[in-house]
């Protein structure tokens, strides 16, 4: 159960050094090295779509989501969501999910991806893209390629390798 004194509150420039120790505290010096990273290397998250938990006012919880395109596709990568090992196993994470899928559907997301366990993600909506359909920029276990599809149809648009939007090919105007 959450603790009643945590607050759940959209990210702020501010909460960005606490973020960054929380990643690094969560996954380390490799997450550099990961497909999603090289991803979010291409552009700015949305942090209007992106939270943070506070305890007392110190960030103990974040998750940012990334505007991506694949095909004729686009959708938000989440992630990373990484909760301080104190206030692990309590709900933060899923709850910093939930919020953000909400944020997602009320922006007029088509649908939301991530690499990640599905045993966790999947509860929340998430559940696995077909085999082949896309591929990330670096390795990645394709049974931890998962996505809640939150516009019907949404998913069959996703095709190919997924970059960040802001490096998407735009249709040249005549």
């Amino acid at each position: 159960m959450i603790p009643a004194d945590i607050e759940f509150v959209p990210e702020l420039a501010a909460h960005d050094p606490e973020i960054e120790h929380i990643n690094e505290e969560a996954f380390g010096p490799g997450r550099f090295a990961r497909a999603a990273y090289k991803i979010r290397e291409g552009g700015p998250h949305e942090r209007a779509l992106s939270f943070v938990a506070l305890d007392k006012g110190a960030v103990i919880a974040s998750v940012r989501m990334t505007r991506i395109a694949a095909g004729d596709g686009s959708a938000l990568l989440l992630g990373p969501l990484a909760v301080r090992p104190s206030h692990k196993n309590v709900g933060i994470g899923r709850k910093l999910v939930a919020i953000a899928l909400d944020a997602a559907a009320a922006a007029d997301v088509s649908a939301v991806v991530l690499v990640g366990d599905e045993p966790y993600y999947g509860p929340l909506g998430f559940r696995r893209i077909p085999r082949g359909q896309l591929t990330m920029p670096r390795p990645v276990d394709l049974d931890r390629l998962l996505v809640v599809e939150i516009v019907p149809g949404a998913v069959e648009k996703l095709r190919g390798e997924v970059c960040h939007a802001d490096l998407a090919k735009v249709p040249q105007q005549a």
